[in-house]
């Protein structure tokens, strides 16, 4: 048997319960097509790759992200408001997007989330001051190939209407449900192996009306897409959804039928133990993200009790401007670090964090069959890992533990689909010296910056 790619002299962690010591894993038509130990002959391949004894694990997955906001990223105007304030102070700079800033900051996005092993993101794109800002997402992806999962986002409640955005990234309701039915009829890909797919996403319950959340539930169940917003995020949150609806976030989620294995949801900080377990039960799945939540202050998802009690858990880099870095590793590590924090040192690994930074995070976008694991059949997406000799020095005994206890560690290979788009640590786009000049003049235009 031939294959396209084999990688040979690897500690794999292929899946839960499912690690070769000094292994070899093979792809052949962007598929892995099988994996062994040095014991057994590995097939003939058009390209060999050595791990030369790293960690090789399937890519990681982004479960929640805003990459429109690494134009603002560490704006010092915002960075030490409350999730609110911050909001009304980056809204008016975000109503200066437009195709050409859209298409630049999500390629740069997906380049650096492929060089903190990323593999697959959706991305929460809500802020519409122009017409068809996600079709510059989708080229965007296209050009890098980079798997991708576009989430329309929307607003419709400005200032004028009690909400935080100015009137000019806000739409109607109408304008929101035709794009939306448009963008599912353009770029969603049913296939198996999909590099494009689409699910709907209203931003939040304080943003969009309640005709909106229940019209994108009733397109997504006709279209067999998926659902995503924030949820539970704030105490404001509390506070609105009391004053305006009469109940919690979670009850309103719930009465606007959105409560269902459709669904996954970003933060999900300030829920009842008895919220959690009914969307346990209705099959929602949490993105958690660590230093988004930590960075604003607002505390963070307790991803190990929502795991015990039957939420599937992923983990999100959330918006740059929040963050302000794009690399699941970071988040991966302290999602472990949060965890043990709050539960103790026997509480979480990190295999319990890769579990949710691969499998979780498939899981959130509804393709846990395909992605996060590197059983055969699997896609092609997997991470060679690297460190500095230095930083790995003395970690000789379990290396899965060592990949985030020791880092910073980095994607020495990353391979979508099959292709390397990382290599020896550097992005195999020839063209990202120009796409990152265009991203600073667009930064500053958007800052308000002259030069």
């Amino acid at each position: 048997m031939h294959v396209d790619l084999l990688i040979t002299d690897a500690y794999l962690y292929l899946d839960r319960d499912y690690e070769i010591p000094g292994g070899w894993i093979a792809i052949k038509d962007r598929r892995v097509h099988s994996a062994g130990t040095t014991a057994e002959p590995p097939p003939s391949a058009a390209r060999t790759l050595s791990a030369r004894g790293r960690l090789v694990t399937p890519g990681l997955i982004n479960a929640h992200h805003h990459m429109y906001q690494n134009l603002t990223r560490a704006y010092a105007p915002a960075v030490n408001g409350t999730l609110f304030q911050w909001l009304t102070t980056l809204y008016p700079l975000w109503a200066g997007l437009d195709d050409e800033s859209v298409y630049l900051s999500t390629y740069v996005a997906m380049v650096e989330l492929l060089m903190g092993g990323c593999t697959t993101s959706m991305d929460h794109m809500y802020v519409h001051p122009k017409p068809k800002l996600i079709d510059a997402q989708f080229r965007a992806a296209n050009a890098i190939g980079f798997r991708f999962h576009a989430t329309r986002g929307s607003m419709t409640r400005s200032i004028e209407d009690g909400g935080l955005p100015p009137k000019s990234v806000v739409q109607d309701e109408d304008t929101i449900l035709a794009d939306s039915e448009r963008l599912i009829g353009t770029f969603h890909d049913t296939r198996p192996g999909a590099m494009n797919r689409v699910a709907l996403a209203p931003c939040s319950l304080f943003s969009v009306s309640e005709r909106i959340m229940v019209e994108s539930a009733k397109l997504a169940d006709r279209h067999d897409v998926r659902l995503h917003t924030h949820l539970a995020e704030d105490p404001d949150e509390d506070e609105y959804c009391a004053r305006v609806y009469g109940c919690t976030p979670t009850e309103y989620f719930e009465r606007v039928g959105w409560a269902t294995k459709r669904s996954w949801v970003a933060h999900y900080i300030f829920p009842s133990s008895e919220e959690i377990d009914r969307l346990a039960h209705a099959g929602v799945c949490v993105a958690q993200c660590p230093c988004s939540n930590m960075m604003i202050g607002g505390g963070a998802a307790d991803a190990m009790d929502m795991r015990r009690r039957g939420l599937r858990v992923g983990l999100g880099c959330d918006g740059s401007a929040s963050n302000d870095a794009a690399s699941l590793w970071m988040e991966t590590r302290q999602a472990l670090l949060l965890g043990r924090f709050r539960h103790g040192p026997q509480s979480m690994t990190a295999r319990d964090a890769l579990d949710m930074a691969t499998r979780g995070g498939a899981a959130c976008l509804g393709r846990e069959d395909e992605l996060g694991h590197l059983r055969p059949g699997a896609c092609a997406d997997l991470v060679i890992w690297d460190a500095h000799p230095v930083a790995r020095a003395g970690a000789l005994t379990d290396p899965v533990e060592a990949w985030l206890r020791c880092g910073p560690a980095v994607a020495g290979t990353t391979i979508v689909d099959g292709r390397v788009l990382v290599d020896n640590g550097e992005p195999q786009l020839a063209g990202l010296a120009d796409v990152l000049r265009d991203h600073a003049r667009e930064a500053r235009r958007i800052q308000g910056l002259q030069g």
